[in-house]
């Protein structure tokens, strides 16, 4: 089994949406997701935010592979510091969940983490909602740890 993480191309830009669509799905349910949906993830038109994206160099969007067939993804962006420094903010990182356990994330991972080397960046940031595990453990196996805890109260009108 091959395993590897790529620049995404406009050719891969239907399965990036398709996943896009799935990650944000497979979150909404979980404790916090619906209000992260609301304000974190991404929104419609997917096609025209990622095809965006793909033109920029202030993102990278990634596509994680078995055996080169497009499994996973990941991306992120530039997020300026206000010391003038920069770090590089992890927005998406999905796997479909039969392809995880086997190390497309952390190639993933570590292709966004050669991006930010690369542009000179201070960091790496990301957002794991509560109580999801798994997504904790990933970022804190690669030294990602909790720098803040985002708190929230519905209320009546």
């Amino acid at each position: 089994m091959e395993l590897g993480a790529r620049l995404a191309a406009d050719s891969d830009l239907d399965i990036v949406v398709a996943l896009a669509r799935s990650g944000i799905e497979e979150l909404r349910p979980l404790r916090g997701g619906s209000l992260w949906a609301e304000i974190d993830a991404r929104t419609e038109p997917l096609d025209a935010v990622i095809t965006t994206e793909l033109a920029s160099t202030e993102h990278v969007v990634l596509v994680g592979t078995i055996d080169r067939t497009v499994v996973g993804y990941g991306a992120a962006h530039e997020l300026s510091l206000h010391s003038g420094a920069a770090v590089a903010r992890i927005t998406d990182l999905y796997v479909m969940p039969d392809a995880r356990g086997v190390g497309v994330g952390e190639q993933l991972l570590l292709g966004i983490e050669d991006w930010a080397r690369e542009k000179g960046h201070a960091g790496l940031d990301s957002l794991a909602l509560p109580g999801d595990r798994n997504t904790k453990n990933f970022f804190e196996s690669f030294g990602l740890v909790a720098r803040a805890i985002e708190v929230h109260r519905s209320i009546d009108p």
